[in-house]
């Protein structure tokens, strides 16, 4: 059970940052900010993580299933502190020091994770954490000053795109993880858990997608998109279960995902305004 206090310890030290940004700043640039590091994290470990088996996480939190308990690993790296050191980095200007502190700081982390065997390495390296984390710490002050203008074309759709990808990703991963109401099986992998994460991801991604282009159309009659968005993820489940790819195993598993479609129509909207005029 030591395995999970080390994460914990990141889980807490990460909240304490965020909510003390919250505080100093008072302004909803920092949440967008914050969600915008998180989605771009998500598309990174995606494709590195999900797809290329780049590393292993052991929080021993989650029993029923290993890669599940992997991937909670990742979401409290990728969900939480880094996300969260990128914003304090970017809201309060940081200079270079504190780039390369923060950077040195998690490679240090990523280290002593390697030493007490809650993480593992198969191609991944400390040099590619060194190298890539100034990277996403420059790439955090960029976004920063793209959302404290009023933004159009291609920043404001990269921008929307990635903090609805965090949301839905969350929104849609987590209850896999904790409450196993599905599994998707499309086959690419023979390890179901990752096979069921990696599907999910893709499915994420086109779902945002979807919520940003239904949100940007002019509709004359607001209700229809509500209408639409509903019945296009619940068609979409009805196809994934007719080709054996998705297993729904819960009453309220299809129940769910048409609420969160409909959820997140209203908050992408509210984003979208948001981002158009962010005072």
């Amino acid at each position: 059970m030591h395995n999970s206090y080390w994460f914990f310890a990141l889980l807490i030290s990460s909240t304490i940052i965020f909510c003390f940004l919250l505080l100093k700043k008072r302004n909803f640039q920092t949440v967008l900010l914050y969600l915008t590091m998180v989605g771009y994290g998500y598309i990174i470990e995606t494709t590195i993580f999900n797809f290329l088996g780049s590393y292993d996480y052991y929080p021993n939190l989650i029993r029923h299933n290993s890669f599940y308990d992997s991937e909670l690993g990742a979401f409290f790296s990728n969900a939480l502190s880094l996300p969260v050191i990128a914003t304090l980095i970017a809201t309060f200007q940081l200079n270079w020091f504190w780039i390369v502190f923060f950077s040195g700081y998690f490679v240090g982390i990523e280290w002593l994770f390697l030493k007490l065997h809650i993480y593992t390495h198969h191609w991944w390296r400390l040099e590619y954490t060194g190298l890539g984390l100034p990277i996403y710490f420059v790439l955090a002050k960029v976004f920063y000053k793209w959302i404290l203008l009023p933004s159009k074309g291609f920043k404001h759709y990269f921008m929307l795109y990635l903090i609805t990808g965090s949301i839905s990703a969350s929104a849609h991963i987590l209850p896999m993880l904790f409450f196993l109401n599905r599994f998707y099986r499309p086959g690419w992998f023979e390890n179901e858990g990752r096979d069921s994460i990696a599907f999910s991801a893709i499915y994420y991604l086109c779902a945002s997608l979807f919520y940003c282009l239904i949100v940007k159309v002019k509709w004359k009659t607001k209700w229809i998109k509500y209408i639409l968005s509903g019945l296009f993820t619940y068609i979409v489940n009805l196809v994934l279960i007719k080709f054996g790819i998705l297993y729904s195993l819960v009453w309220w598993d299809q129940m769910y995902y048409v609420c969160l479609s409909l959820l997140l129509i209203v908050l992408v909207k509210i984003i979208d305004t948001r981002l158009f005029n962010p005072n």
